[in-house]
């Protein structure tokens, strides 16, 4: 029997517009056909649907006994029996074709909601594949929706999500717009396969850069680590084995080109290519730059940490605003970074108006204040944690929110540069509260 025209057009429409192969559609109708027609009056267990794989066409089989004495339902005459096959005998089993028709309105309109269901499995089960691999992979989509900031993304005919915390927070997207992100994450859900994008991940950059940067697709530069700040800066981490390869020089392109490119995808985020080495104390002069380092001293005591030493004009700039560049540096090379200032040799006038420009820098707020602060008493950042909060605000005579504000950051920052963080990334992750200006 010749498959009716609207089976048929179902076929070539999953086919065609959900992306699920040929062949699993065809057993997929295959089974639900058979199934529904199972629960008929008048067939056996043992019925089979069979779609002929070159013309469409519906064949029905059922098995049946060869038997003279009993009737009915899986039972054949001998007779009847030997029209089909000449030498059948009674006790013999025959497969025999019955016209389609006999399987029943209740049958087809059933099997036309196990096709759907199976149609829809095996979807699921494509996607889940497909993605599965895809870990990794930059995907171009339209957002659809959000809630809570969750962004709604269809990429293809797969509706994917990129969570609130995946997504750079100085970004906003409204529905329509178009996004790039790469696939973070792919669950098996009962509801179908979940799929995860982030751009806020290290990933992200690496995966941009090896688009971006035909050395690195090639092996030729290697990307050692990725430290980010989304939104904010990043901080890259390269090395080359051909010594005719400047690896920097290639990430950032004839007159910038390439890291252009990738600063554009991410909405001016600052990148920082670094010269990867073995040496730490090299790699941490690299990756604190542009600070100039007086020294860099691994602690005797081990614990991963390094005690780096720089002038009192250099501190700020290595500490970077709200702890970014050393947080970073850290992150980028596992290692905790300690950074004193150098004493130097200079008259209290020097050393105070050097003090006046540090803490000015440092907490971002105007030389008035940092003139303040220092005719206080108040010279680092060292000087204002020793001090209670309440003895703070009344010894400056600021205004009560510039000086908890100040109050707040230089407990950050002696946090995040003391020799008591143990837990380097738990300090990368915290974020340093920013000072109002008076």
């Amino acid at each position: 029997m010749a498959m009716n025209d609207n089976l048929l057009a179902v076929v070539n429409f999953i086919e065609r517009e959900r992306g699920v192969d040929r062949e699993i559609v065809l057993i997929a109708i295959e089974q639900a056909i058979q199934q529904a027609a199972r629960r008929n009056p008048g067939v056996t267990n043992d019925l089979r649907v069979a779609i002929d794989r070159k013309d469409l066409s519906l064949h029905v089989y059922d098995t049946m006994v060869v038997s003279d004495e009993d009737t009915g339902t899986g039972f054949i005459t001998v007779a009847r029996a030997r029209r089909i096959k000449p030498d059948a005998v009674e006790g013999d089993t025959i497969e025999i074709e019955m016209p389609a028709s006999k399987l029943g309105r209740i049958a087809a309109q059933t099997s036309r909601q196990m096709i759907m269901q199976k149609i829809r499995e095996a979807e699921r089960s494509n996607t889940f594949n497909d993605f599965k691999g895809r870990i990794g992979e930059i995907v171009s989509g339209t957002v659809t929706g959000n809630s809570h900031r969750d962004l709604f993304v269809m990429v293809g005919k797969t509706e994917m999500v990129l969570p609130a915390k995946e997504r750079i927070p100085t970004e906003e997207y409204s529905v329509g717009d178009t996004i790039r992100a790469i696939v973070h994450n792919v669950k098996a859900e009962a509801n179908g396969p979940a799929v995860t994008l982030s751009r806020a991940s290290g990933e992200f950059v690496r995966t941009l850069f090896r688009l971006e940067v035909s050395e690195i697709a090639d092996g030729v530069v290697e990307i050692m680590g990725v430290a980010r700040d989304p939104g904010f800066r990043s901080k890259l981490a390269v090395r080359t084995l051909d010594e005719k390869v400047d690896p920097v020089g290639a990430c950032v392109g004839l007159k910038g080109a390439r890291v252009r490119n990738i600063v554009r995808e991410l909405n001016g985020e600052k990148i920082d290519i670094v010269r990867w080495s073995d040496d730490i104390k090299n790699y941490i002069g690299q990756a604190l730059a542009p600070a100039k380092l007086e020294s860099v001293e691994v602690d005797p005591d081990g614990g991963n940490t390094v005690h780096v030493t720089v002038a009192p004009d250099q501190y700020s700039l290595a500490i970077g605003k709200r702890g970014q560049n050393v947080r970073l540096t850290s992150k980028l090379t596992g290692w905790h970074v300690d950074i004193t200032k150098a004493m130097a040799l200079a008259s209290f006038e020097d050393q105070k108006a050097e003090a006046i420009k540090t803490l000015a820098e440092t907490f971002s707020v105007s030389t008035a204040v940092a003139t303040q602060l220092a005719d206080a008493g108040f010279l680092s950042v060292e000087g204002i944690v020793e001090c209670d909060e309440e003895g703070f605000i009344a010894a400056t005579g600021l205004d009560e929110v510039t000086a908890k504000g100040i109050y707040a950051a230089a407990q950050a920052v002696a946090e995040l540069t003391g020799i008591n963080e143990d837990d380097v990334e738990e300090y990368a992750a915290e974020e340093m509260p920013v000072a109002e200006e008076n």
